[in-house]
């Protein structure tokens, strides 16, 4: 019988067998980590503080709208007619302005309604019952969608000025500018930061890797020396790095969820001064499993750059 290469990488050996092997090293890679313990948390730390602040920038520009929902800062125009103009004129306007797809909500404020609430606010019951006649107009408080564009503001207020009994329009879209401003900037910088970071993660795990491989290179050049595939060298550094990026990445969701727990009561009370309430989201279970898969992927790139390069000049004689 003619002796078979038993590295033989086209050789199906079963599941069974399969399962074992791979059992068999990731439980060696695992006792090599837990043996160095103080190395593996100081990688595991570098690598969850490089996924942390893109993952924590992620979370801000998440939030950003879902906050911004809970403030009266919703986008929208404010129409003023002539003072003495008909009700007729509000009415008939409101109704047109209620049929527009961009259109989610139309406030008619009457003349007299403007006057009692400035009165309320301004606290010059006294100094207006002097007036004969009710200086302030009627007016409109039309409440846009959320995903409006700024050129229909602009075309909407527009038509809104040149009708009858209109004498002006205020486009209340400050608020919307800066959101999406905002979320420009946020999506930019959480794009290079998780470049820069996911290089760095993958430095780390490499050079940890590259560690270990010189830890075992006389085993190493054994095991070529008796006909090993790099594939099957190359697997236990695989492992190394997966173990180490799914540290990083679990260490990463351990520091956001510290962060948002020493924000969570100064937040809370910000937005209660301005009579909102604090509801965050996107740090659930997808997040979580998205850092570890992310993380995993970059300890596995990391670990085999690293072996890549070294088996490549790895001398068995």
């Amino acid at each position: 019988m003619a002796n078979r290469d038993p590295w033989d990488r086209h050789r199906w050996r079963g599941i069974g067998a399969w399962w074992r092997d791979h059992r068999r090293i990731a439980l060696d890679s695992a006792a090599f980590v837990s043996a160095r313990l103080g190395t593996s948390a100081l990688v595991w730390l570098l690598i969850g503080i490089a996924l942390a602040l893109p993952a924590g920038l992620y979370l801000v520009r998440a939030n950003l709208s879902l906050m911004a929902d809970q403030w009266q800062g919703r986008p929208g125009i404010s129409v003023y007619f002539r003072p003495g103009a008909e009700p007729a004129l509000g009415v008939e306007l409101q109704a047109e302005l209620e049929a527009r797809a961009e259109v989610e909500s139309v406030r008619l404020i009457s003349a007299e309604r403007a006057l009692e609430e400035f009165q309320a606010f301004a606290g010059v019951e006294d100094a207006l019952a002097l007036l004969e006649v009710n200086p302030l107009p009627m007016s409109l408080g039309v409440v846009l969608v959320d995903d409006v564009e700024a050129a229909e503001f602009d075309l909407l207020a527009a038509q809104l000025a040149e009708r009858s009994g209109v004498t002006d329009v205020v486009v209340e879209r400050t608020w919307l500018e800066r959101v999406d401003a905002m979320n420009a900037v946020l999506g930019r910088l959480a794009a290079v930061l998780t470049v820069l970071f996911s290089c760095g993660a993958v430095l780390v795990t490499a050079t940890s890797a590259r560690l270990a491989i010189e830890t075992r290179l006389d085993e190493l050049r054994v095991m070529k020396l008796v006909g090993a595939t790099n594939a099957y060298i190359r697997r236990p550094f695989l492992y190394l790095g997966l173990l180490y990026g799914l540290g990083g990445g679990l260490l990463a969701a351990m520091l956001i969820s510290a962060v948002l727990v020493v924000l969570e009561t100064p937040l809370a009370t910000l937005f209660g001064s301005y009579g909102g309430h604090l509801e965050s989201g996107g740090f659930d279970l997808t997040f979580f499993v998205g850092l570890l898969v992310v993380g995993g992927l970059l300890g596995v790139g990391g670990a085999m750059l690293a072996a890549h390069q070294r088996l490549a000049h790895l001398e068995v004689i």
